[in-house]
C-alpha cells in the first residue's frame, strides 16, 4: 500500500469574503485538499472559523475540507463539524483520545494527530499503533496559532522518523512552506503539504503549485510506494500552462488516479 502525494493550500491565507471562489482558484490550480485552520482563541491566541463557515463552503465543492483544529475541548467539536461537511478531522494530543478517535470516525471523518514543535514524537506512537488508529499526522514546522511564520527545520527529523516507522501513513506538514523549504519536507518524507502565503501571496498561484507537486512526487519517491495521482496532476497542469487563455474544465480528468 502507497501514500498519495496532496497539496493542501490552507484557507487561512485566503480572502474571506471570498472564500468560495477562492477555494474553487486553488482547485482549478490542481490542490488536492483545502486546509481549513480551526482556532477558539484559548488553545491559541487567534481566533478563525468554525462549523458554520464550514458548512457554507461545503455548499460551494466537494474538496476534501482537511480540518485542523486548534481548540480546547476538540471533542465538543466533532458533532457540529460532522454535520458541517469536514472531511478531515486533526487535533492535537489529546487524554481522550481513544473516544475521540471513535466519535470521528463515526462521523464519518478521517482522524489526524497533530505534534506542535515541543510535543515529542513518542506521544503520537500509541494513536497510530492503535486497533482505532488515527490516518495521519500533522507535524506543525511552526508554532501553531498564526500564518506567515517561518519555517522550521529541525522538525524533518519528526518526519523522517514516523516515514521510517510508518511507510504506508500519511504524514502533513505545515507552516512556512513554499518553494525554498518544500524540497526539505518532501525529502524528510512528508506527502501532504499544507501551505499558505506562498500559494494565495503568489500573483499565479499556479507556478508555486505546480513546482511544489512535482516536488513532492519525485522527492518522496525515494522514501516509499507512492500512488501516482500528483505527477498526472503536475503534467496536466503543464498543460494548462501551454493553453493557459482557454477554459476548460479539468474535473473529470483530475479525478482519474492510476494505483
Amino acid at each position: 500500500m502507497g501514500v498519495t502525494p496532496k497539496i493542501a493550500p490552507s484557507m487561512l491565507s485566503s480572502d474571506f469574503a471570498n472564500l468560495a471562489s477562492e477555494a474553487k482558484r486553488m482547485l482549478d490550480f490542481v490542490a488536492d485538499w483545502l486546509h481549513m485552520d480551526i482556532m477558539d482563541g484559548h488553545f491559541v491566541p487567534n481566533l478563525t472559523i468554525g462549523a458554520p463557515v464550514i458548512e457554507s463552503l461545503r455548499k460551494h465543492t466537494k474538496a476534501f475540507l482537511d480540518c485542523h483544529l486548534m481548540v480546547t475541548n476538540p471533542i465538543d467539536y466533532v458533532e457540529p463539524l460532522g454535520k458541517a461537511g469536514a472531511s478531515g478531522f486533526t487535533f492535537h494530543v489529546e487524554e481522550n483520545w481513544h473516544e475521540l478517535i471513535q466519535k470521528i470516525k463515526s462521523k464519518a471523518m478521517r482522524p489526524g494527530v497533530a505534534l506542535k514543535p515541543g510535543t515529542l514524537i513518542e506521544e503520537v506512537y500509541p494513536l497510530v499503533d492503535s486497533e482505532n488508529p488515527v490516518e495521519m499526522v500533522l507535524v506543525m514546522t511552526v508554532e501553531p496559532g498564526f500564518g506567515g511564520q517561518k519555517f522550521m527545520p529541525q522538525m524533518m527529523d519528526k518526519v523522517r522518523v514516523l516515514r521510517k516507522k510508518y511507510p504506508s501513513l500519511d504524514i502533513e506538514v505545515d507552516g512556512g512552506l513554499g518553494p525554498s523549504t518544500i524540497e526539505m519536507a518532501a525529502s524528510a518524507g512528508a506527502n501532504c503539504i499544507v501551505a499558505g502565503s506562498s500559494k494565495f501571496g503568489a500573483a499565479e498561484p499556479g507556478t508555486v503549485i505546480y513546482p511544489i507537486c512535482e516536488t513532492v512526487f519525485w522527492k518522496i519517491r525515494r522514501n516509499v510506494d507512492i500512488i501516482l495521482t500528483a505527477k498526472i496532476k503536475a503534467y496536466m497542469f503543464l498543460i494548462y500552462q501551454i493553453i493557459t487563455h482557454c477554459m476548460i474544465d479539468w474535473s473529470h480528468i483530475i479525478s482519474f488516479e492510476i494505483q
